[in-house]
């Protein structure tokens, strides 16, 4: 696959993620071609893209980006003729991401890279469906696509290094920030770290320490603040000062290893779950949550731009 010939994107899923992919490959200036076999796949997909067009607009559109350039079919062979490369979003489930790749391989050249968007499933579990193994790969952003730059890539068993190494080029040649996940791991990264801070999460609510507010204002004001700018390694290396990380880790570690063997576990119970959704209807406290979700989008933007003109940021 050479990138410099990538002009038509299949799009197989349009749910939310499927849609936020259709809009930002969109906006990039690509054609966009989108297969969903739901009733009202078509409806609700036309729907969602101009509403994330608003802020891709903000943010700048590339040379000939169009929603004209958008086509959907509910007949997978005639939306993925011809193009050159596909972003897969059916269900998170093994049988139905077998299924589809099975099918995507069966209407697509053999040089055609399969990024899957699956947010957990082991690649190495559901490439062997189809035709031409090597070339399915992970391709897995974080929610929303259209504004939020991290995809993470994942090769199973039978992915070929040169795909990986393509389908990286790929993601940054159109603005992403791939990252390489070296070896197959369930959750991948981003959302295994995320996992970490919600199970810590919903166990202080259930002990009772802090409200479901009081939590998300301690992230939110708190440490969220800098992992907006860097990650938790460079972070804990600025906390040492001139003595960087090795000196965070050994006047911090002890303390932090007693944290960590002090840190909660719990399950999904319906107590936990009533608490949670309870504690969220009050920390919105009226406001509306479109208006919320646009703020959120409005400084994301703003912060991205910032990001950008920080050169010296990692």
């Amino acid at each position: 696959m050479n990138n410099k010939t990538i002009k038509k994107i299949g799009i197989v899923g349009t749910g939310v993620i499927g849609a936020s992919w259709a809009a930002y490959y969109l906006a990039q200036g690509f054609d966009v071609s989108a297969f969903d076999p739901a009733p009202d796949a078509e409806e609700k997909l036309r729907t969602l893209i101009p509403q994330f067009w608003v802020p891709l607009t903000r943010i700048g559109l590339a040379n000939g980006a169009s929603l004209d350039r958008l086509s959907f079919s509910k007949d997978l062979a005639t939306a993925l003729h011809g193009v050159d490369f596909v972003q897969e979003n059916g269900p998170e489930r093994v049988t139905i991401k077998r299924q589809l790749l099975a099918g995507i391989t069966e209407h697509v050249g053999p040089d055609v890279i399969i990024a899957t968007s699956s947010s957990g499933i082991l690649i190495s579990e559901i490439q062997n469906a189809a035709k031409g193994p090597d070339r399915i790969v992970v391709g897995h952003p974080f929610n929303p696509p259209h504004l939020i730059p991290l995809v993470e890539v994942v090769g199973g068993n039978l992915t070929s290094p040169k795909v990986i190494e393509q389908t990286l080029s790929f993601y940054a040649m159109v603005g992403k920030k791939p990252i390489h996940i070296r070896r197959e791991i369930k959750g991948h990264i981003a959302n295994r770290l995320q996992a970490a801070l919600w199970r810590e999460a919903f166990y202080l609510v259930d002990q009772g320490i802090a409200s479901v507010a009081d939590i998300d204002t301690a992230i939110a004001q708190g440490p969220g603040l800098r992992w907006a700018l860097l990650g938790p390694f460079m972070n804990l290396h600025l906390s040492g000062g001139a003595g960087g990380i090795g000196y965070a880790i050994d006047h911090l570690g002890p303390p932090i290893e007693s944290w960590w063997r002090d840190l909660g576990d719990l399950s999904f119970t319906p107590a936990i779950r009533s608490d949670v959704v309870d504690g969220i209807q009050e920390e919105l406290d009226g406001r509306n949550l479109d208006a919320v979700t646009d703020a959120r989008d409005n400084v994301l933007i703003q912060l991205l731009a910032l990001k950008a003109a920080a050169a010296p940021l990692p």
